[in-house]
């Protein structure tokens, strides 16, 4: 089992920057994505930015230029960093993470979700 832990949240103002964390424990072993997904109320869920093993990242057209998402060596954990926050930004942000049953990714794998940490901007 891998349990994720969101960290950084909160209110700021239009323009300014906040960070989040996402501490991953547990079986973190064959992590090869992890990610961010975002909700507002009344709306789905949605990716904002995901990040490969190998590095490799997507992004939400959305947030292209204002949000980098990075990673450490082992994917113990994953940062997102917002600049240029608008008021459209505000939701729920929630870690994510997808790790292989085996070292082959064909067999498959579990995804991980975490409690989500409430990310408001306004003036």
């Amino acid at each position: 089992q891998v349990q994720l832990v969101e960290s950084g949240g909160g209110l700021v103002e239009p323009g300014g920057s906040l960070r989040l964390s996402c501490a991953a424990s547990g079986s973190i072993s064959r992590i090869n994505r992890m990610g961010w997904y975002r909700q507002a109320p009344g709306k789905e869920r949605e990716l904002v930015a995901s990040i490969t093993s190998g590095g490799s990242t997507n992004y939400a057209d959305s947030v292209k230029g204002r949000f980098t998402i990075s990673r450490d060596s082992v994917h113990e954990t994953t940062y997102l960093q917002m600049n240029s926050l608008k008021p459209e930004d505000t939701a729920v942000y929630y870690c994510y993470a997808f790790r292989t049953y085996t070292a082959q990714p064909a067999y498959g794998g579990q995804d991980y979700w975490g409690q989500g940490t409430q990310v408001t901007v306004s003036s």
